[in-house]
């Protein structure tokens, strides 16, 4: 399983956080400025709580849905435990946090605007494939957790089933 973790992170997040915010900023002839303190701040803050969310919620699918975040080792259960009992994409927030961070802390629009982009992307994604693939697998489990627990914005309280 460890391997399968691994795999899934290199191929996922590391290209999203590292791979392509790299190339992007190669084509863009980028140079850093030093940014505001307060962005360099809050930059900080959203980086060390996205790496948490992150490892988190991975530990969670391994460990309470016996597979990973990538689509070729889905989990084989629903997961309904920690973040997930606040918000049902706990994993892609923790991503745009530290995409968002990235931004801040490089102080670059472009990565900004990739920030975006990969924003777009999900809120496009989840609705039309990821939720019907949900549905297929875990059935009414899944559509109790989705009438209870919102996409995106966390409810205050944690849901419990």
């Amino acid at each position: 399983m460890f391997w399968k973790w691994i795999e899934a992170v290199i191929w996922l997040p590391f290209n999203v956080l590292v791979i392509i915010p790299a190339v992007v900023l190669y084509f863009t002839d980028y140079s850093w400025e030093l940014n505001n303190f307060c962005w360099l701040i809050v930059g900080t803050i959203l980086l060390i709580s996205g790496l948490f969310l992150a490892g988190w919620t991975m530990r969670l699918f391994a460990e309470k849905g016996k597979g990973t975040a990538a689509p070729w080792n889905p989990p084989k259960k629903l997961v309904v435990a920690g973040p997930y009992c606040h918000v049902r994409n706990p994993m892609i927030t923790s991503v745009l946090m530290m995409l968002l961070a990235e931004s801040l802390l490089l102080n670059s629009w472009h990565i900004f605007i990739l920030f975006i982009l990969f924003l777009i992307g999900n809120v496009i994604y989840f609705p039309l494939f990821e939720e019907k693939d949900l549905r297929k697998r875990f059935g009414e489990d899944y559509e109790v957790y989705r009438r209870n627990v919102p996409r995106w914005i966390p409810r205050l309280t944690k849901w419990e089933k």
